[in-house]
This record gives structure tokens, sequence and C-alpha cells, in this order.
């Protein structure tokens, strides 16, 4: 069965990743940064990371998911966001193991999400996009 034909799908999936990997993250964020960015600070630095590292934490996640979801320096967005999930994995979930309560499954998802982003940049439904002139080279 030859599936080509999806080929010209694809700005539509890269729209999709982006958007659902930006609200899950907007919302992750939200609530840092809005109901209580010292007590995530004072958590991150409970880790055994410095403080001030929590307040960069949020902006990761709450701004990197505005900026996910209307396309806009994607790839930056992506890179903040990969390296957030990859911390909460190792220094917050990874003791829970893959699949126990509390395990890093998500976090990882999202990084390997964010990581695909990093690579592949916003797709043409983007500001990204817009603001590049059309995405670069034409065919």
């Amino acid at each position: 069965m030859n599936l080509r034909f999806l080929d010209r799908l694809q700005p539509l999936g890269l729209l999709v990743l982006r958007v659902v990997v930006g609200a899950i993250m907007l919302g992750h964020g939200y609530g840092k940064v809005f109901g209580g960015l010292h007590k995530h600070a004072e958590f991150v630095a409970s880790i055994g990371m410095p403080g001030w590292l929590g307040y960069v934490s949020a902006a990761a996640e709450f701004l990197g998911g505005i900026l996910l979801v209307i396309g806009l320096v994607t790839r930056i967005a992506g890179l903040a966001i990969c390296i957030n999930m990859l911390v909460a994995v190792f220094k917050v979930h990874f003791h829970n193991g893959l699949l126990g309560q509390g395990g890093y499954q998500f976090p990882l998802a999202l990084a390997a999400m964010a990581f695909a982003l990093i690579f592949t940049g916003s797709g043409p439904i983007a500001l990204d996009w817009v603001f590049s002139g059309g995405g670069g080279q034409r065919r």
C-alpha cells in the first residue's frame, strides 16, 4: 500500500505536535508562574540544584509553551523544553521507574517530542514560517 500521499500532510502533523506539546507545557508552567513561583524555586533547590533555576524552569515551561503554540522561535523553545523535561526525568522522576506511580514516561515523552521539534522546526503553519519569508528556499 502506497501512503506517500500523506507526505502532503506533514505540516499538519507538525502543527498538531507543536500545539499539543505547547499547550501541555503552558498548562504546567502556568501553575508555577501564577501559583507559586517561589515554591517551585524552593523545590528545585531541595533536589540539589540552584534555586534560581526554578525560575528558569517555570519560564521554559510557560513561555516555551506559548512560543510553541504560536510557532515562534520553535527550535529554541523546543531546546528549552527538552532540557527542562530531561532534568525532570533524571532529578525528579527517575527513581520511580518508567511506569511506576510518578514515573518518568510522561516527561520523557515530552522531552522526545521537544527534541523532534528542535530538528524539524515549526513547519509552515507557524509564525516562524511567516517571519522567515516562507521558510527559506522554495522548491
